[in-house]
């Protein structure tokens, strides 16, 4: 059975922030990058999306002209108990159980798009392999935070860097998670 990888990929400032605390994305757009920053290299890995209600919600409120991820299984966590749409799941179920099921079945690459809940969730419980930031030469200040406190230390092998203009991609593989000091 192909191992399908779980991937973190993700734009953040240089000081560490995903977004800005009023949940704007703006400060991303105002940098001048190459292209699509790599976006659509990466999307064509993936045939999986893994995101969290508020980012969901925030995407729904951008008042898109279709879903951006249309063509994908799209599965959104959440506590609410919400009917089904066409390609899109809302779910409770562990996260730990939904990936050892998505790894059991054929298909690309699984993508967590974040928010930090979710993202912080996925480290926790050791199941993210590969982690793509595209770092943005900003400093927010405070905003969102890329990684929220608290997980158990990740040892990273940086796999290759490639710039699109002023923007700088990272991409780490995940070497090993080590267990939490008590």
């Amino acid at each position: 059975m192909e191992n399908r990888k779980v991937r973190l990929f993700i734009a953040s400032s240089l000081d560490g922030y995903i977004a800005t605390k009023e949940e704007s994305l703006d400060w991303l757009e105002q940098v001048e990058g190459k292209g699509d920053n790599g976006y659509s290299q990466f999307y064509e890995t993936v045939d999986t999306v893994i995101l969290g209600k508020k980012t969901f919600d925030w995407l729904i409120s951008q008042r898109l002209s279709e879903w951006p991820y249309a063509e994908k299984q799209c599965y959104v966590y959440t506590h609410q108990q919400l009917q089904d749409m066409q390609d899109i799941h809302f779910t409770k179920e562990p996260v730990a159980s939904l990936i050892h099921t998505l790894r059991q079945q054929p298909g690309q690459d699984i993508w967590v798009v974040g928010g930090g809940e979710l993202i912080y969730s996925f480290l926790e419980q050791h199941l993210i392999d590969e982690i793509i930031v595209t770092m943005a030469p900003i400093l927010l200040g405070e905003g969102i935070p890329l990684f929220k406190p608290g997980f158990s230390p990740v040892e990273l092998t940086l796999q290759q860097t490639k710039t699109y203009g002023q923007f700088v991609e990272l991409h780490y593989i995940v070497k090993k998670y080590k267990k939490r000091a008590l």
